[in-house]
């Protein structure tokens, strides 16, 4: 089998999380920068990574690298790429996306455009024609620059990873399911303890929960661009690491996970997307306000992403709102706590100050993971 380079992007602020989850895998991280892990696989690891990762944005594989200050060189450099080696004489080839920081060529547009002319250059030469058809399978291309290298990669993901397929009704700002999975995943957090939501809103924390209860691999029921590459990635890797995912699945798990909210339809909705992912019978949903949280039992987390104010008539409640999952929380007995929003004043509004505190980026909003970690229950004999 071929090693390729393959580049996995997350998060920013999570590239812990994705590389002990690759590390998990089997595979050998070769990088970790900011937003993205690179590591070394085969057509096999493209499929499993795809299927298996709840962190990751989507899976590349690297097709090269090279320094570029002006659009000339942008220009030779991607036709020095072995393009060839991935994409037929019929297939369907475009730079879907261009990033750069801290780079002299800084117009997404202008950089696609001149890439894509230097690949049609480039291949044109290979296979001895004037005209591509273009009719064929589609390989979307995605390129960084930082600090003036240039990294052309191909998406075998296609849609992104974080969308599980589960997620057909969402609230007004819903977490992005690998971002929740992400943070579940930075707690000390096992199947077996007790969890609530009281902000559950569509459910994603809940269902994502479950989901890694149960052993259900997050990619394991949609479909990804790279399926359609058998001269690449043959149909038999794909089938193998799905019937690997459909083994580890165990839905007889005992769980205590909950997930609350104020508003019934948003209840209703959390309920549908959990069937959908086919947990519902893991997870109990209810109407309750935050004021109405209480537990008899201990040693349980609460996971969750409050509201932090989006628009300005919301702002004015976010005091009194924090004030109240603070003292909610301290009724219950020898409990944990994650948070995460973008409200500043989180900590002060509860009269709590948190363990760790991590700055991480949902997308371009700056937001906060508050760490509140209880006692360790006693371990059984």
């Amino acid at each position: 089998m071929k090693r390729y380079e393959l580049i996995a992007p997350c998060h920013f602020g999570l590239e812990a999380v994705l590389k002990r989850e690759i590390t998990d895998l089997g595979y050998d991280v070769s990088k970790v920068e900011d937003g993205r892990i690179t590591f070394i696989g085969d057509e096999e690891a493209i499929c499993r990574a795809n299927v298996f990762l709840r962190s990751a944005e989507r899976i590349l594989i690297k097709i090269g690298s090279f320094h570029a200050e002006t659009y000339e060189e942008l220009f030779q450099g991607t036709k020095a790429l072995p393009l060839e080696e991935f994409v037929p004489v019929d297939g369907k080839f475009w730079v879907t996306k261009a990033a750069s920081v801290k780079s002299k060529l800084f117009s997404p547009s202008d950089i696609q455009s001149v890439m894509k002319k230097a690949m049609v250059e480039r291949l044109k030469e290979i296979y001895k024609v004037n005209w591509f058809t273009e009719d064929g399978e589609p390989f979307p291309i995605r390129v960084f620059l930082m600090k003036d290298e240039v990294t052309a990669a191909l998406d075998t993901t296609g849609e992104s990873l974080h969308k599980r397929g589960y997620r057909k009704l969402t609230a007004k700002a819903p977490i992005a399911e690998n971002l929740a999975a992400s943070l579940i995943m930075l707690t000390p957090w096992k199947g077996d303890r007790i969890l609530v939501d009281p902000f559950c809103g569509s459910g994603t924390f809940p269902i994502e929960a479950a989901l890694m209860a149960a052993g259900i691999a997050p990619g394991m029921n949609r479909e990804f661009t790279a399926e359609k590459w058998q001269h690449l990635v043959p149909s038999k890797e794909w089938y193998h690491a799905v019937d690997e995912a459909r083994e580890m699945v165990n839905l007889n798990v005992d769980t205590d996970i909950q997930g609350y909210d104020i508003d019934e339809k948003m209840v209703d909705i959390a309920r549908e997307n959990a069937r959908l992912a086919g947990v519902d019978s893991l997870i109990h949903f209810q109407r309750r306000d935050v004021s109405a949280l209480s537990h008899s039992k201990k040693y349980g987390f609460i996971i969750t992403n409050p509201p932090y104010g989006e628009r300005i008539e919301e702002k004015k409640n976010l005091p009194s709102l924090y004030r109240t999952i603070g003292e909610r929380f301290r009724t219950l007995d020898s409990w944990s706590m994650y948070l995460i929003t973008a409200y500043e004043q989180a900590e002060e509004s509860m009269k709590m100050k948190a363990a760790k505190n991590r700055k991480i980026y949902n997308g371009m909003m700056k937001t906060y993971f508050y760490q509140f970690p209880g006692p360790k229950p006693p371990k059984q004999r």
